[in-house]
């Protein structure tokens, strides 16, 4: 068996300063109210195909 590789910790510092240098480089943040996605479909839902032409 293979063991998983070890994951990496991020400290809050590390995140602060790379949100710091996102902002500073021209980055923005948008808000997201609760119960909504920030994401949208391109495109509409998928149509499944069970015979699989």
């Amino acid at each position: 068996m293979s063991k998983k590789p070890a994951k990496e910790t991020i400290t809050r510092a590390q995140i602060e300063e790379q949100t710091a240098a996102f902002l500073k480089s021209g980055g923005s943040v948008e808000y997201v109210g609760k119960g909504k996605s920030g994401q949208f479909a391109a495109t509409g839902p998928k149509q499944v195909n069970a015979k699989g032409s």
